[in-house]
């Protein structure tokens, strides 16, 4: 494993929103996680992989599923497409029409992947989150959130487990019941492919706090990051910080 550094909490500046940012591997529970830890603090949560879902959905839409998507047709058809605010969260919509429904589907979660490796694209997400976040309490998660996108955010987390796991939660999730060893060597097999084509977006940022979440409850997992996080805000409102 590898050790998480020191927790060193970051000074805001007046009128500045608290960001944490949440990344790792796929399937490694960010989105449901964030979402629990954004409840529990009072925060928005913002799924940054909904915005590469929402171009996604917005190309197949415009081009169909071809193998010659380039950059400028994904951002020509995602145009237009922003981040609403919701009471907890937000949702990518165009003309403020939701676009939930639409990102969800099983051809958007197949190639929703070749979307996020487009340098432009990634740039386009990134300063969608940013902007969206700007001055708000936010949980963000997704990929380069503590490294790229908020180098600077008050907590920095990281989760990983055992590929395994992984790919039994998954399957779990997506099939609502418990996988064969089978299914579950399948599965493991496509995360471990998609792992190393999305090494590069998914690097910890090196003052990250790495949790492996392997043998902990998703309640487990919460409970130490809203600590994190309290620990953080005490110290940051405490006379003379």
């Amino acid at each position: 494993m590898i050790p998480s550094p020191p927790f060193s909490p970051r000074v805001r500046p007046p009128g500045a929103g608290f960001v944490v940012a949440i990344d790792g591997p796929a399937a490694s529970g960010k989105s449901s996680t964030a979402q629990w830890v954004a409840d529990s603090v009072g925060f928005r949560h913002l799924d940054s992989g909904s915005l590469y879902r929402a171009a996604t959905a917005a190309v197949l839409e415009a081009a169909g599923a071809g193998s010659t998507w380039t950059e400028d047709d994904v951002l020509r058809a995602a145009a237009g497409i922003k981040l609403e605010p919701l009471a907890r969260s937000f949702v990518p919509a165009r003309n403020a029409v939701s676009l939930e429904e639409a990102i969800r589907g099983p051809e958007v979660t197949r190639l929703v992947s070749r979307v996020a490796r487009m340098p432009a694209v990634r740039a386009w997400v990134n300063e969608q989150v940013r902007r969206t976040a700007s001055g708000q309490n936010v949980v963000v998660d997704g990929r380069d959130i503590g490294s790229v996108v908020f180098p600077d955010a008050e907590v920095k987390i990281f989760l990983v487990a055992d590929p395994w796991e992984r790919a039994r939660r998954r399957l779990i999730q997506s099939a609502g019941r418990a996988p064969t060893d089978g299914e579950i060597a399948e599965e493991t097999e496509r995360l471990v492919q998609r792992d190393a084509r999305d090494a590069t977006q998914s690097a910890q940022a090196p003052d990250a706090i790495l949790i492996d979440t392997t043998y902990l409850t998703q309640q487990e997992q919460v409970e130490r990051i809203v600590a994190l996080i309290r620990v953080v805000m005490t110290r940051e409102d405490a006379p003379g910080h």
